[in-house]
């Protein structure tokens, strides 16, 4: 060993074992941190189906290559950041010796051209990342970036040291192959032979190239120990286990669908037994997210996906779906040394900690202790209400998200706090609640008139109950029941099913409100009373039959969800379609005959607790497909990447007061593909869309409807969109 490799050995042994120490110490304190978080024992089961996807997830990229540029990159990055360590390894034998190399393996020429190719893909990804990156900085012309708001010195650092350290290892290999040392042919490792033509013949370059290789690699370590919040580095460890126990894994479209039940101590809470004084009512400090949030929370890789997709932040509210994670990262760090030190309040309000335990705690830990989770600025709250309330539950940022961060969940739980225990929520919201508790539907309508919607109808609707068989209960809705424009789609869906010979039949004045709305506003006890009460009259409804023989068809993607997701966390058992699946079906079968197709060019807008949350998206299109004269003319943002129309999370009774309204940017997207059809397949779009199109003056030249009535019209060309004998129209 010559003097030069002595002082390399001895400063590659000495940075590393500074890096590793606080490595240490960083991944402990991440454990301690997510370990403060509440029991949550569902993520445990099903060890085959997790292991599978989250194989899936992170070798095959199957959410990141959603963004087909930017997952490709990232992708040869991955694959070069985990093969590449062993070169990193390797410099360590360099460094000692110039001709030093990995054992067994070092040698064989296949191993030389797979890192040979994987350090180039490598270098052309990390500058493909590094060039987005720079395209869509803050404050950039031209838009809104989703990096706003991620600390962008800690991306820049993260992806200079990817390539710095790519390109030390093509110059190591070049000073091996100038100095005769290299063992490859130049076949396998062309770019290490072209770099090793240019430089010159210095045997100590081989392992003074290797120290730097180490230190880079080593100073990386040690930045990032000393920001365990920094988590576009810790995501490439922490994104493992945080897709691992995603909460739905075998589901696409995990974290959408059904909400996470009220839990208290990982388990769910009985409202018949619950105790505010002994039972958690939703979140109102940062701990009281299960550990499974803290580890969300810890795993965001700030690259802004979410927020590029919300609209919220799209239309100018508040919330950024990213931010609020991060706000909820960083508190939990912050706020960590005093909990750690045993400190806390217990759920009356109480200090748990002694004054000796909290002596020695940092006096910024005890001062984020004392910060409201809720609450504005002037009260120094971690998160502002009118960032949780501006929430559409859409799930845009969940569908986006490359490590399986549960976003909605962790809103809801914050939200169920404040309207359980503080009764703070949006004033005008009040009323759809008093109006569910007392009225059972969000409108206040009288019960008696849930079956006006059959008057004038040419057939009869029977009711459960007044026949002996039915095939499918139609569960109607209180849209469906109340709401003008949704009763057309009622009776144009009852007037299909009876054209197609479909034996169904109503509840009439015994259904009431799923509970949709009280339950993602956060008023988990209207949601289950209601529940209960549904649950109870469906089953005598379907009483003897077994599972496959409980059909539901619905008009409402929230009344869908509810019944189908929900529903069997309450004993409610029950095979539940949308109305655009069995239309489709009926069509395909030959049941309805499509005989005169609708003009004027039509755009569907996929509903997002259709589509995005239950993954249906074919069938609303089949039916359009058989129905109008021309293709149904895509909107820009479809299907999974459906722009949300507003009203999901309760929002259909909050006013829009921040901000421009997300049905107007809906309908503006829908307007510009020149279609004079919007279709629908949802109550709730069907009512913000309608007012879009009429706050634009658009009213006389678009039309909003249903893909019930769209299907109606060229089944029964002379029907009219409520059923009744008019003359035909078009789109």
């Amino acid at each position: 060993m010559g003097s030069v490799q002595l002082v390399t050995t001895i400063l590659a042994a000495a940075i590393t074992t500074l890096a590793v120490w606080l490595a240490v110490q960083a991944v402990l304190r991440i454990v301690a941190v997510v370990r403060l978080g509440q029991p949550d024992p569902a993520r445990f089961g099903d060890t085959l189906t997790r292991t599978r996807t989250m194989l899936a997830e992170t070798a095959g990229h199957t959410r990141m290559l959603r963004w087909s540029v930017v997952g490709a990159a990232h992708w040869f990055v991955m694959v070069a950041f985990v093969v590449l360590s062993l070169l990193v390894l390797e410099a360590y034998f360099e460094v000692v010796s110039p001709t030093g190399g990995l054992p067994l393996i070092g040698g064989w020429a296949a191993y030389g051209l797979v890192t040979e190719l994987i350090g180039i893909l490598g270098t052309v990804g990390i500058v493909v990342l590094i060039a987005i990156r720079i395209r869509n900085r803050p404050g950039r012309p031209g838009g809104r970036s989703r990096f706003t708001g991620s600390t962008m010195w800690q991306g820049y650092f993260v992806e200079a040291v990817v390539l710095a350290v790519l390109v030390m290892g093509f110059l190591i290999r070049g000073f091996k192959v100038a100095t005769d040392h290299f063992e490859y042919p130049t076949w396998a490792t062309p770019v290490s032979h072209a770099v090793g033509a240019v430089l010159p013949d210095w045997e100590a370059g081989v392992s003074v190239a290797a120290l730097i290789k180490i230190m880079i690699s080593m100073t990386w370590l040690i930045v990032i120990a000393l920001n365990v919040t920094m988590g576009v580095a810790w995501h490439r460890f922490l994104a493992f286990f945080n897709i691992y126990f995603k909460r739905d894994p075998g589901r696409a479209g995990s974290g959408l669908g059904a909400l996470r039940p009220m839990m208290s101590n990982g388990k769910p809470l009985d409202f018949e037994e619950a105790d505010p004084e002994s039972d958690q009512f939703g979140v109102a400090q940062v701990e009281q997210f299960t550990w499974k949030g803290l580890l969300d929370f810890s795993t965001c890789t700030e690259c802004g996906r979410c927020q590029s997709q919300c609209p919220a932040w799209n239309t100018g509210k508040p919330l950024s779906p990213k931010l609020l994670v991060l706000s909820l990262r960083d508190h939990a760090y912050a706020k960590a040394p005093y909990l750690l030190a045993g400190g806390g309040k217990d759920l009356t309000g109480e200090e748990k900690a002694t004054a000796a335990q909290l002596a020695h705690v940092d006096v910024l830990a005890l001062a984020e202790a004392e910060k409201p989770l809720i609450g504005g600025a002037e009260e120094g709250g971690v998160i502002d209400p009118d960032v949780l309330w501006s929430c559409t539950t859409c799930g845009a940022c969940v569908e986006q998200c490359p490590v399986d961060i549960e976003h909605v969940d962790h809103i809801v739980d914050m939200r169920r706090y404040q309207v359980l225990i503080e009764s703070s929520f949006p004033s005008e919201a009040g009323v759809m609640l008093r109006n569910l508790e007392n009225k059972g539907n969000p409108w206040g309508a009288p019960q008696n008139t849930r079956e006006d919607w059959t008057k004038g109808l040419d057939f009869q609707v029977p009711r459960v109950g007044e026949v002996e068989d039915f095939e499918y209960l139609f569960w109607v809705g209180c849209a469906g029941a109340f709401e003008d424009r949704a009763k057309k789609t009622t009776r144009a869906v009852a007037t299909l099913l009876h054209e197609a010979g479909v034996s169904f039949a109503i509840l009439g004045e015994g259904e009431t409100c799923t509970g949709d709305p009280a339950r993602r506003i956060g008023n988990e006890f209207v949601f289950q009373m209601l529940a209960q009460q549904n649950v109870e009259t469906l089953n005598e409804a379907f009483e003897g039959r077994e599972k496959t023989k409980r059909k539901i068809v619905a008009t409402c993607p929230h009344c869908f969800n509810t019944l189908g997701n929900e529903y069997g966390q309450l004993g409610g058992e029950f095979e539940v379609v949308h109305h655009t699946q069995l239309l489709a079906h009926l069509v395909s079968t030959g049941k309805l005959t499509p005989v005169q197709p609708v003009d004027g060019g039509v755009t569907y807008h996929d509903p997002c607790y259709l589509g995005r949350h239950n993954r249906i998206f074919a069938p609303p299109r089949e039916v359009l497909g058989s129905s109008v004269q021309e293709a149904v003319t895509e909107m820009p943002r479809n299907s999974e990447r459906s722009f949300c129309c507003g009203a999901g999370g309760a929002r259909m009774w909050m006013e829009e007061r921040i901000g421009k309204r997300i049905n107007v940017d809906r309908v503006e997207e829908a307007m510009s593909t020149g279609a004079k059809t919007i279709a629908v397949g949802c109550p709730f779009c069907s009512t913000m869309l309608n007012d879009g199109v009429n706050g634009k003056g658009a009213g006389e030249q678009v039309e909003v409807v249903d893909v019930a009535s769209v299907l109606l019209r060229s089944v029964k060309p002379a029907q009219d969109r409520d059923g009744q004998p008019a003359e035909p129209v078009t789109g």
